[in-house]
């Protein structure tokens, strides 16, 4: 079973599992992100911002390869005025000496006031988090992505791309939503599936090499809240239809025996060729990094947002970090319009 949401009343402290988001909250979170990003255009609103935590400290424990979540959970920090300590490398720590993932999570803990962190090891932000709620000085814990299992922060920070690029076309309710490539071992696709149940009439259409298929917990989800999927649906025949795409490289780190050089990658690609078939205000996704599913030269169509995707990372975690330390009623309280 899924955790409880928190209620509206309580802060947010641990962020492990996208299912514990309502709507309410993702709402909340989304017009958080724009305040912060208006007040970070202005010197004396990036001042503002820079100063409401400088008391904090947080550890980013990033021991699988990252570049765009370290860096925007990194510079999300420094927005802030938060101090970072890292590891990247468990090489470096007592680990390679064999001490526990528990005892090494307990370290960290003594130390700063937040730890984020990315493990190649499904569930172990969860065992980390089990853990704060045993200590008597627990600290939250964010996680930026565990193994194959989940990734929430980077569903938010979708939702929210999703939810600006929709602002003039009554939002991502109602919306037919593709997500093509490897969603069997695709993290960030099973996070957003879960996010879905949160909107009104969204239709899910599924494009993935049989192999890679997305997997039954999350189509057993997805029934479970009455979200109509289309399953094995062929790419050419489905574009025009589509209100977003959300592309996904194939995850070889992965493989055990080569799958992913079996795939036809012409079949699961958006081309300059293929994107005519796209509605004009249609939007493509990626979380990144990409490969060949995404040619470069589709880069300059207005609909490929996954550029702005990425910086709104940045931004989303910003605003993750105001609410986890209850510094988001500061932020909605100030004045804007001395700014301008």
């Amino acid at each position: 079973m899924p955790p409880s949401p928190p209620s509206e009343t309580a802060p947010l402290f641990h962020v492990i599992d996208p299912r514990v988001f309502d709507r309410a909250q993702l709402d909340d979170l989304c017009k958080l992100t724009t305040r912060v990003r208006l007040l970070a255009k202005h010197p004396d609103g990036a001042r503002f911002l820079l100063g409401l935590l400088p008391d904090r400290r947080a550890m980013l424990y990033f021991v699988q390869p990252s570049t765009r979540t370290f860096l925007s959970f990194s510079n999300a920090c420094h927005v802030l005025g938060i101090r970072t300590s890292e590891i990247r490398d468990p090489s470096t720590s007592s680990e390679v000496k064999g001490e526990s993932f528990e005892d090494s999570i307990r370290t960290f803990s003594s130390y700063v006031d937040v730890i984020v962190m990315r493990t190649p090891r499904s569930g172990e932000a969860a065992r980390a988090a089990e853990l704060m709620n045993r200590i008597p000085r627990p600290v939250p814990i964010i996680n930026a992505g565990s193994g194959q299992d989940q990734h929430p922060t980077q569903a938010l920070l979708d939702i929210y791309t999703l939810d600006r690029s929709f602002e003039e076309q009554g939002g991502i309710d109602g919306k037919v939503i593709g997500l093509m490539g490897d969603l069997k071992r695709g993290r960030t696709v099973r996070s957003l599936c879960y996010l879905m149940k949160n909107y009104r009439n969204v239709r899910l259409v599924l494009i993935a090499p049989p192999q890679f298929a997305l997997e039954p917990d999350i189509k057993a989800h997805l029934k479970e809240h009455n979200i109509p999927f289309v399953d094995g649906a062929k790419l050419p025949e489905v574009l025009p239809s589509l209100d977003a795409i959300y592309v996904t490289r194939m995850q070889s780190e992965w493989d055990t025996a080569g799958e992913t050089r079996q795939i036809n990658y012409a079949d699961y690609s958006m081309t300059p060729e293929n994107i005519c078939l796209m509605k004009p205000t249609a939007v493509i996704m990626h979380p990144l990094p990409r490969g060949p599913e995404i040619a470069p030269a589709v880069d300059d169509d207005p609909r490929a947002v996954y550029w702005r995707q990425e910086r709104n990372g940045m931004w989303m975690r910003v605003a993750i970090l105001l609410k986890i330390f209850h510094a988001d009623g500061v932020v909605r309280d100030f004045d804007i319009s001395v700014l301008t």
